[in-house]
């Protein structure tokens, strides 16, 4: 489960949580224009400096939170309020939008699938791994902050603007960050596949054989779609902000891409909704089927009972101590040849008969 990062009660605002153990930050610098493109890893927050006075497009890309002194020399070099700082350091965050002066502060939550698992192990965990990606934008610059260094998957924007692919190299970092937020959105399309082939498979095993294992995996890709559902709903809302009220900092063209990236947020939330009426449905199932093989238990077992009901009276009928000495009343059977037989053959009969009665009934 993912921990939560909250201010003690009674804490000053702008406070910076640093992990135990937490190694420094990755930073990353793509420094790019329409003519030449230069990607560096930097070992000194400082050396950003250099970059942010440029007309060119400098991307800087911070992938780890846990080291407090890299996190406070970038707001120094930033020049963020301390509760911007704060937004970006202590995660998770609400999806958002805030304008300040000169810069633009925008908080994501990025969906990626964890590396395939064993069916067992898919059925007690989710493969869902929710990351809080933070933009800071400026005129030409954009700071991205990611939560950790192994979940990356802004490659494929760094591949287009090193080798010159696509228009992102001709546009400002207006751009540049739409191109980021695009492929967040993207990003759930890929996990909502993943889910689709689970109830898929999670159909065909309801209506072969539930067991509780198949219980726990509905259970489990109800919390994931709920999971979905509280990361996108905001980032819509988000989109909706950006693309309507817009912002200095982004253009008109880039509010028509944005608009455009909304409507991906929104196709999204409508194929969560529907994904989420069909594990209701799957749950439905369940509880049928498992009610329909009680229901043919308990009537394998009446009927089954039923048929030695008279059984029963017959045997307890013959069972009674009674001398047929003292009455020619008192259970003349007992001393004919044939008697024990006879009452094999006449419970055999009974037992039969009823057997060809619910067969005939359909009640087998």
């Amino acid at each position: 489960m993912r921990r939560y990062y909250y201010d003690p009660p009674g804490s000053p605002p702008g406070m910076i949580h640093a992990r135990e153990q937490a190694l420094p930050p990755r930073l990353q610098i793509m420094d790019y224009n329409a003519q030449r493109c230069v990607q560096k890893f930097l070992s000194d927050p400082q050396d950003i400096r250099g970059y942010l006075d440029t007309q060119s497009v400098s991307w800087i890309d911070v992938q780890g939170l846990g080291h407090a002194q890299t996190l406070t020399a970038l707001g120094e070099i930033f020049q963020l309020h301390a509760l911007t700082l704060e937004d970006i350091a202590n995660v998770p965050q609400r999806p958002k939008v805030e304008e300040a002066p000169h810069q633009l502060l925008i908080v994501a939550q990025m969906i990626t699938l964890l590396p395939e698992q064993t069916r067992s192990q898919r059925r007690r965990r989710s493969r869902l791994h929710m990351e809080q990606v933070s933009f800071i934008l400026g005129r030409h610059y954009l700071l991205t902050v990611q939560e950790e260094p192994q979940f990356d998957t802004f490659e494929s924007v760094r591949d287009r603007i090193i080798q010159g692919r696509g228009v992102i190299r001709d546009h400002q970092a207006d751009y540049l960050a739409y191109c980021l937020i695009d492929t967040i959105i993207d990003g759930f399309f890929p996990v909502l596949e993943a889910l689709s082939e689970d109830i898929e498979s999670l159909e065909l095993e309801v209506l072969r054989g539930p067991g509780p294992a198949t219980l726990a995996q509905i259970h489990q890709i109800r919390r994931d779609l709920l999971t979905l559902r509280r990361s996108i709903w905001p980032q819509r809302d988000m989109l909706a902000l950006l693309s309507r009220d817009g912002s200095p900092l982004l253009g008109s063209e880039v509010q028509v891409y944005l608009r455009d990236c909304y409507d991906h947020a929104a196709q999204v939330i409508d194929t969560i909704e529907i994904y989420r009426e069909l594990t209701a449905s799957l749950m439905d199932i369940y509880l049928s089927a498992v009610s329909n093989r009680m229901n043919e238990v308990m009537k394998t077992l009446t009927v089954i009972s039923t048929i030695f009901i008279p059984l029963t009276f017959v045997a307890g009928i013959y069972g009674m101590n009674f001398n047929p000495e003292a009455s020619p009343l008192n259970m003349p059977e007992l001393n004919w040849y044939w008697g024990y037989p006879l009452a094999w053959l006449v419970m055999l009969a009974i037992a039969s008969g009823m057997i060809t009665f619910f067969w005939r009934r359909h009640w087998f």
